[in-house]
């Protein structure tokens, strides 16, 4: 595997994020054959119907959506809050999406106009290290699925998969699962944008297929009598509320990382309405259908089990049936390789890549992620609520500010206008180019933003009180960087420079 990409050279590219165009002006600094604006785009509303199917339907999605039903609240409550909480992450994904659609950019390019064009990295960097973390997560959650397969088809492989049997912290059996994800998981991404088009497109309705077999199966087990009520608390209209609040912000922080870099996606897509019209279809619909599908589910392992399951692996598991583990696991395997490659190696792909274009390609920046997802043993951390918090919980904290930043920049201050072949050069003349390539607006906004939101994490934790805060971080952060950024900008005249540059080269 190569690590450099060819020299900058002008025309039309066909690379494996796509087929770009490179101008003569464009600066090798800034440009490669995966970043350059598509000259092709091919997505049309089904497709990304099934990005959104890739990246609901997982393990992680399913454990979310049942863990609403355990709050204590009702059926009615849960699905008020569930489709309120989606609705709020369609209209966001359709905002961020714009630009991207608009001009065929990926985010971190997008990402320029605001933070200038080095400046950029830093919104490239933090959400690439989330997805490096998030990427090892994943694999190791479909390599425990995968390991119950292995242990079905071959019973022999038991003794390699004991405490006893393990390697800094894994055992061998573990190693084998997730290397052989690992590699598909690579292989997949390697092959570039159309196959993980393609893979979405089938993911998603083969796990829909899968999901409704097993709910069915366990209603049927069940005798078609079960409670929609997973909790037996008896709260308070107070307690209510806040608990209904906390659900609708727990939906939106869980697609956080995917909403951001959304543009990454919306690039490809034919035209904006189509864009809109398969968030319809993928978000508020789709979430509520599959939700429905593990709410039916998870009641239905109370009375067949005497316990409830939010985790579909444990159902799975827990039928002990030759055909239903074979079929449930490697159901949920593919299902959190969708997810993976969806929101946790394109988006590190694109960011990295940006960092250093002509060393960094898009595969290169990919394969940088698998690497350091190794490096982070998740395996050893992801079950310590302490290590979660001081990671993801942290580094998650800044995905509000940096969205914020970007929707009041885009829409409030350049008023939905970007000069593309501005975004790729280096010229101090540029309408994106300041100090040494970073806006110091926008470096501001997110350093005030982020104490915002890393602060409501962090304090309530510190002083043991007003804990449900953190569960807000993403709104926080995401107003307080909104109005800093714009203040900021309003106060430094962004708009006004940008336009005095732009009239500057009209003849």
């Amino acid at each position: 595997m190569t690590t450099e990409t060819p020299p900058l050279t002008p025309g039309t590219h066909h690379g494996p994020a796509g087929t770009s165009v490179i101008k003569e002006s464009y600066h090798p600094r800034l440009a490669n054959e995966d970043l350059a604006p598509l000259v092709e785009q091919k997505w049309n509303w089904y497709n990304i119907f099934a990005f959104w199917m890739a990246d609901v339907h997982s393990v992680g999605g399913y454990v979310t959506a049942g863990a609403l039903f355990a709050l204590g609240l009702t059926s009615w409550q849960v699905f008020v809050c569930l489709i309120v909480g989606i609705c709020i992450v369609q209209l966001f994904c359709n905002l961020v999406a714009k630009p991207s659609q608009v001009h065929g950019i990926a985010y971190p390019v997008v990402a320029r106009a605001s933070f200038g064009v080095m400046g950029a990295n830093i919104a490239a960097i933090i959400r690439g290290s989330i997805a490096i973390a998030w990427y090892g997560v994943q694999t190791f959650l479909a390599a425990g699925a995968l390991t119950i397969v292995l242990l079905k088809l071959f019973p022999d492989l038991a003794a390699y998969a004991t405490d006893d049997t393990s390697f800094l912290g894994l055992s061998y059996v573990g190693y084998l699962s997730f290397a052989i994800l690992w590699v598909l998981q690579a292989l997949v991404f390697w092959w570039g944008m159309e196959m993980v088009r393609w893979l979405c497109d089938i993911s998603g309705p083969l796990i829909y297929v899968m999901m409704f077999i097993l709910c069915f199966y366990m209603m049927a087990r069940a005798d078609w009598q079960i409670s929609l009520t997973l909790s037996d608390q008896q709260l308070t209209t107070g307690q209510q509320i806040s608990a209904m609040l906390g659900a609708i912000a727990l939906v939106v922080s869980y697609f956080a990382g995917p909403m951001l870099n959304f543009g990454d996606f919306s690039r490809y897509a034919k035209s904006y309405k189509e864009l809109k019209l398969g968030n319809l279809i993928g978000l508020p619909i789709n979430f509520v259908v599959f939700s429905l599908l593990v709410v039916l589910t998870a009641s239905a392992t109370l009375p067949v089990f005497g316990e409830v399951m939010t985790n579909p692996i444990d159902t799975v598991q827990a039928i002990d049936t030759y055909t239903a583990i074979l079929l449930g696991g490697f159901t949920f395997v593919l299902a959190t390789i969708g997810i993976n490659i969806v929101a946790n190696f394109v988006a590190p792909a694109f960011d990295f890549s940006n960092v250093n274009p002509q060393k960094i390609s898009w595969r290169t920046g990919g394969m940088i992620a698998a690497v350091g997802s190794v490096l982070l043993t998740p395996w050893n951390w992801y079950n310590n609520d302490e290590a979660i918090f001081w990671t993801l919980g942290l580094l998650g904290a800044l995905i509000g500010p940096l969205f914020g930043l970007l929707i009041a920049d885009y829409y409030l201050v350049r008023k939905q206008h970007i000069v593309v072949d501005d975004l790729f050069t280096m010229e101090e003349s540029g309408t994106y180019w300041y100090s040494r390539g970073f806006n110091p607006v926008a470096v501001k906004a997110t350093i005030i933003a982020g104490i915002a939101s890393i602060g409501s994490v962090v304090i309530p934790k510190v002083i043991g009180t007003f804990e449900t805060l953190g569960q807000f971080s993403w709104f926080i952060g995401c107003f307080v960087g909104f109005i800093a950024y714009y203040a900021l900008a309003y106060r430094a005249n962004v708009a006004g420079v940008a336009d005095e540059r732009v009239a500057a080269k009209v003849p």
